[in-house]
């Protein structure tokens, strides 16, 4: 497929000086700000979504998807942790992917990264809307246009600054979810896991899977939220002290603390408010904590207002990760070049701004469900070609560099690709509309590139020179 597709795309070399206006401020991130970097992408997702798992599934159902995505998601971060150690660029999935399966792989892959990042915040912005207007009445426009110039432009500000700042809204976040923990524990009450009944007419129905086996396959999406974007985490390789070391801890790390939340929230919304009350509630953790303790108590108006932090994290972080895969596809020449120029604070100027334009004009739709779910189709799209991008890799390259290796090698990958197929056949369940539209944004992208990109490709940016050496060296050998 590499081979294929280099002869049918035409490269030229960009000037030093093409280069030198394209730079990201190298050496900002340790693995512990990546590390909250990866929470941050996902830590909106405890403080709501999932739990309308529970209605299409039941605790029983809602448990069991969980238990998959967070095997896909463990399975990927595992592999995504030596590709990005091996090839430490700002394209992340893309540049693995152009490496393993030439232009057009690598091409397909950005783009799928590019639908989830570049609509998840328009989405986030809605949510963001509603709890803002539940605090001071306030929501509608005037709210996502001011959250996407204030963070839009503390990126501008630079990356060390805007990453310090995200880390300490992520720990507001999370002192929000310890706070939930532990105002729920004493009221947890197993019995309160089964409060929805049984649907008589669903093969497999019970008090555990009340919507049956076809319900683990339709919360599979939501069990997403619990985990999604984490993958965004080696966007960051070219802005971290020391990739091959710290990519691997950072992520991995990261998906950890991720497992360790949504097992908490998973059991402790339900287990003390009862499943059927908090299936559908627009703010779960604040509801369960108002069940067992008023609507008036400090707990639940703490984490209300606490909470907010979640989504600002979530929405703040996801601003980084569209801008990076922006940058890296314009500086390779797969985006019009323009938005990858950088300025004095070598941060990605337009490849933050035109987005950002692009995800307020989707916020106005008001259509947050819908985005989510075309977010959740592009991400699967590109978990499986990720995964498929560690295994041809592992085949085609044995000898390449890796300071961090997979355990269990294409195994593992391959888990996460065949886990990814499963749950990007569960998104047409949840939505035939998201899917329909995710499909159109491809067939423009992959027109553009048909017609006008593949023509244009610049050989000597990072994830395009790899790519030929990698070509040049196969062929002599």
């Amino acid at each position: 497929m590499s081979n294929s597709n280099n002869r049918a795309v035409e490269s030229e070399a960009g000037t030093d000086d093409y280069l030198s206006k394209r730079q990201l401020k190298k050496g900002v991130a340790g693995w512990v700000l990546l590390a909250s970097l990866g929470v941050s992408y996902v830590i909106s997702g405890d403080f709501a979504g999932w739990n309308f798992g529970l209605e299409r599934a039941g605790f029983g159902g809602m448990l069991l998807a969980t238990i998959i995505m967070g095997l896909m998601y463990m399975c990927l971060v595992l592999s995504l942790a030596e590709m990005s150690s091996s090839i430490p660029t700002a394209g992340g999935g893309y540049s693995f992917a152009r490496r393993a399966l030439g232009p057009l792989g690598g091409f397909l892959t950005g783009t799928a990264i590019l639908l989830e990042y570049a609509i998840a915040p328009a989405a986030i912005a809605i949510f963001i809307g509603g709890y803002v207007n539940e605090l001071i009445g306030i929501d509608g426009p005037v709210v996502y246009a001011g959250f996407y110039c204030v963070f839009v432009g503390i990126h501008l500000w630079g990356a060390g600054e805007a990453l310090r700042i995200m880390m300490g809204i992520t720990v507001l976040a999370v002192i929000a979810i310890i706070v939930f923990v532990l105002g729920m524990l004493p009221y947890f009450d197993v019995n309160n896991l089964f409060t929805i009944p049984a649907n008589p007419d669903v093969a497999g129905a019970s008090a555990f899977l009340p919507e049956g086996y076809v319900g683990i396959w339709a919360a599979l999406p939501f069990a997403m939220w619990l985990f999604l974007a984490v993958e965004g985490v080696p966007l960051a390789a070219e802005e971290a002290s020391n990739p091959a070391k710290d990519m691997p801890r950072g992520i991995i790390a990261s998906m950890v603390i991720l497992l360790i939340f949504a097992a908490a929230v998973l059991f402790l919304v339900p287990g003390g408010a009862g499943a059927e009350a908090m299936k559908s509630h627009s703010a779960p953790l604040v509801g369960a904590l108002q069940f067992v303790y008023g609507a008036d108590s400090m707990a639940a108006k703490f984490v209300n207002i606490v909470g907010l932090f979640g989504l600002i994290a979530s929405f703040f972080s996801i601003i980084y990760a569209y801008s990076r895969q922006v940058f890296a596809l314009s500086r390779a020449g797969y985006l019009p070049r323009f938005l990858s120029l950088s300025g004095e604070r070598k941060v990605p100027v337009w490849a933050l701004i035109v987005p950002g334009i692009l995800g307020f004009l989707l916020s106005l739709t008001g259509e947050g469900d819908l985005m989510i779910t075309m977010a959740v189709f592009g991400a699967t799209v590109s978990y499986a070609l990720m995964s498929l991008s560690h295994i041809i890799l592992r085949r085609k390259e044995p000898q390449l560099a890796r300071p961090y290796k997979t355990p269990g090698g294409t195994l593992t990958s391959g888990i996460a690709l065949v886990l990814s197929l499963i749950a990007l056949a569960s998104t047409f369940v949840v939505s035939t509309q998201a899917a329909l539209w995710s499909a159109l944004f491809y067939v423009v992208m992959l027109t553009y590139f048909l017609l006008y990109s593949r023509h244009r490709i610049v050989a000597n940016a990072p994830e395009e020179e790899f790519a030929l050496i990698a070509n040049a060296e196969s062929e002599l050998s």
